[in-house]
């Protein structure tokens, strides 16, 4: 039997209390020995829960801890960047939650530390291990349907978050276009060209945030292909998850997940279930296998599925669609530093 891994979470709220269950009940290759938060209590009650051995508040207890391979990074956005290049320093593989940061500066910053430190570094980009998506991209990528030509996203949530959410966030672009950027480049492949337009037109409060609700951006791909993705925060009819490519001898797509496959009819017409609600249950078997996945690849030395360099490409795609909706005009990616 190999052996497991000894890992450490930093951050246990939202995200960081996903991750540190699944590692804790459905991830076997890892040892979960230490949970961090600045709200210690927080942190406390689930080791507590889950029986860990150790909690402390301030992360840089865990840095001197040899036992300690690896570290998984759930903190807010802004405080990505240091505690990477702190936990790399102490020589620890890194998992952190999408983005790397939101300037580009701190990005290279924190993927340069990582480097020296010769660690492995893996980005939550948990879509990559959605069963389906995995199937579209390597159909596409056998060339059985012949060479794709358009790739269509479509992802809307079913409401949209607080403003101070949105403020911190980074707003549409690089907080929930983010996830279709990375997408993007893992079914088709480098974007040369983005234009992105964009209204307020279901959550009128985002206009406090300088943010938008409602957006279109269109993707030039070095390879010659299309594409389009389209966000909105607002689906009323619940968490809106779609996506094709079409290629020039067929097309693959995937359609949306509801709670259950039940279709009733009777006089009034034919009635199926809603949709998964939120993020939450629609990739719930995907945050557990990216982590996994990433556990593994620290046990047996293998380079990881979603790294610093994908990381660094959706926050360009990000700045990139922002200057686009700003400027109204196509912006190239190398105009982004």
């Amino acid at each position: 039997m190999k052996k497991r891994v000894n890992i450490a979470v930093i951050g246990t709220g939202r995200m960081g209390s996903v991750h540190t269950r699944n590692l804790a009940r459905a991830i076997p290759e890892a040892n979960l020995v230490a949970l961090c938060d600045i709200r210690l209590e927080v942190a406390q009650a689930l080791a507590d829960e889950l029986g860990v051995p150790r909690v402390v508040r301030d992360y840089h207890d865990l840095l001197t801890d040899k036992n300690i391979e690896a570290v998984l990074i759930a903190t807010p956005t802004d405080t990505h960047a240091f505690i990477i290049e702190d936990v790399a320093a102490a020589g620890k593989h890194i998992f952190c939650e999408k983005p790397i940061a939101l300037n580009l500066t701190d990005v290279d910053r924190a993927l340069a530390a990582v480097e020296k430190a010769g660690v492995k570094f893996q980005v939550g980009f948990n879509r990559r291990f959605d069963k389906n998506f995995q199937r579209v991209h390597d159909i596409v990528a056998s060339g059985e349907i012949g060479r794709p030509c358009i790739l269509h996203i479509i992802s809307r949530d079913p409401e949209p978050p607080s403003v101070e959410y949105a403020r911190a966030s980074g707003g549409m672009f690089l907080d929930m276009t983010i996830h279709d950027f990375d997408m993007a480049r893992y079914q088709i492949g480098e974007v040369e060209e983005v234009y992105a337009i964009g209204k307020v037109l279901v959550a009128p409060q985002l206009a406090q945030a300088n943010d938008v609700d409602t957006t279109l951006t269109m993707l030039k791909f070095a390879n010659g292909a299309i594409g389009v993705i389209d966000n909105s925060r607002r689906a009323a009819y619940g968490y809106d998850q779609r996506l094709e490519v079409l290629c020039s001898h067929g097309a693959v797509s995937v359609e949306n997940e509801p709670e259950n496959k039940i279709v009733c009819a009777n006089k009034e017409g034919y009635h199926s279930s809603r949709l998964l609600y939120f993020f939450m249950n629609r990739y719930a078997p995907c945050y557990v296998e990216e982590v996994r996945q990433f556990v593994e690849c620290v046990r047996d030395d293998k380079p990881v599925p979603v790294g610093g360099a994908d990381g660094r490409a959706a926050v360009v795609l990000g700045y990139a669609a922002w200057k686009s909706f700003r400027e109204n005009r196509p912006v190239k990616v190398s105009e982004i530093g």
